[in-house]
Formats: structure tokens, sequence, C-alpha cells
């Protein structure tokens, strides 16, 4: 009598944040679920230093970034089941936080559907690194009781409540908003934010080639363009900024200051 062969019993899928590329702020729980992996999805941000806790596992590259070229969503949530149907216990590793604007919602929505077990885990976000990296409270006493993390590149279609925002009295941490710089700063600005509200830009917060472009609303535009910010960046908006950023000019101009004299005694 021959038996038919028994199915592989079901893996499990961990839906883990990378941090903001850092390999130090990974979390414990991150990287003893990567060294036993045997499958790790992974995003664009999430950096390939990680990849280095993980050489057993079969990588699967999805890259995610925003205004680039990205791997369909849809085809990613189907990469999900599949293999956690196989059997294999699978990393789907984002950049930062699971939890903000990683679509988490979508694979969670997937992986129910096909009844996969799965398991959030929490990653420090890029907001988070860059207040870390500028030395600096996102909130203020004073002058912001809260913060908003929001993203400027949302759904076809979307709004994004800017009037509201504005007046709030938030620190507003504005994810992926570099390439979107002119009308974010339209609606502000007619949402009622003053011109002259800090903004400190920073590009590729926790990372060795880490930088930041300190501005004001009325003025983002073009001294993003004149320092040639790039993505990965977070802009990080509000009073609660203001003696930070003028420290961080100060700076910026002792330094000039200081070249420009090194330069009249080599001439």
């Amino acid at each position: 009598m021959k038996f038919a062969p028994k199915p592989p019993e079901s893996g499990k899928v961990f839906l883990v944040g990378a941090g903001p590329g850092d390999i130090e702020l990974l979390t414990l729980k991150a990287a003893r679920l990567l060294a036993t992996a045997d499958v790790v999805l992974i995003d664009d941000l999430a950096g390939d230093d990680v990849l280095t806790l993980c050489p057993q596992a079969r990588v699967i590259h999805v890259g995610k970034r925003g205004g680039c070229k990205s791997t369909p969503q849809s085809f990613i949530e189907k990469l999900l089941v599949r293999e956690a149907l196989a059997g294999h216990r699978v990393v789907r590793l984002k950049g930062g936080d699971v939890s903000l604007f990683g679509r988490a919602s979508e694979e969670i929505a997937a992986l129910e559907a096909a009844g996969i077990e799965f398991e959030v885990v929490p990653g420090v976000t890029a907001g988070l690194a860059a207040a870390a990296e500028l030395k600096c409270s996102l909130t203020h006493r004073d002058h912001a009781h809260g913060v908003a993390f929001i993203t400027a590149h949302g759904a076809e279609g979307a709004e994004i409540p800017w009037q509201a925002l504005a007046q709030s009295a938030l620190t507003l941490v504005v994810y992926m908003g570099v390439a979107r710089a002119a009308s974010l700063q339209s609606s502000l600005l007619v949402g009622g934010l003053r011109g002259d509200t800090p903004v400190i830009a920073v590009e590729s917060a926790s990372r060795a080639d880490s930088r930041s472009v300190c501005s004001t609303v009325a003025t983002m535009v073009n001294d993003f363009a004149e320092q040639r910010l790039k993505s990965p960046a977070v802009l990080v908006i509000g009073e609660a900024m203001a003696e930070r950023a003028r420290q961080l000019a100060s700076e910026a101009l002792s330094n000039a200051n200081a070249t420009a004299s090194a330069q009249r005694v080599v001439a």
C-alpha cells in the first residue's frame, strides 16, 4: 500500500523592523530571529549589513523605497505565504519599524487570510534615529506636547490634512518628503504654519554618511536643492527644533570661517 507524502507543516513569518541602518540599533530579538531564519525577504532600506547575521538563510531582495521602482506589494505577500506554507521560518525584514509606513497592514491581512502564524517585531524608526542624531528631543514642555509621524508619499488620491497638522503645534516628522518638498512647503504655509518655523532634514540617519541640513519652512526648497539633499531623509519640523537649529547653524558658520581662514593661509 502506498501512502501520499505528508505535506510539510506550515512555517511561521516574522515581520521584523531592521531599524534605520546602524546594525547596532537592531534589537536582540531581531538578531536572534535572523540567525534561525530559513528565508529572509529584505527591503532596500534595511541595509545589507544585517545579512551578516543570517549566513544560513536564503535571501530575497524585495526592494521598497519611496519614489523608486519597487517590487509589487502583491508579489511580496504571495512570497510570504508560499514560503510559510513550504514549512519555512520566514523573516520579512523592513527598514525602520514594521508598523510605520511599511505596508505591514497588507502583509498581515494576507497572512491572516492564508491562516499563517506570524509575529511582529518592532524596530527603531528613522524619525527617532534622526532625533538621536541631532541630540535633541522631539517634544518640548514649552513648544510641542506631541509629535506626528507623517508620510508625504500617500496612496494615489489620498488627502493628508496639512492644515490641521500645521495648526496642531506638534513636532512634524515627515518621511519621504525630499522629492515633495515644494508641495509640502506650500501646504504648510497655506495651512498657517509660520515661514520661520525651523526645519531640520536628516539624511541617512544613524548611518556613517549621515548629515543634517538646517532650514525653515519658507526656505527649505532652496536650501535642500543647494545642499543636494537626497533620500532617505527625514524632515523634522517645529518649534521644538529651534534651539538645536540655531546651534547647528552657528557650528556650520564657524566651520565655514575656519575653512576660509585655512585656505587664505595656504594661499
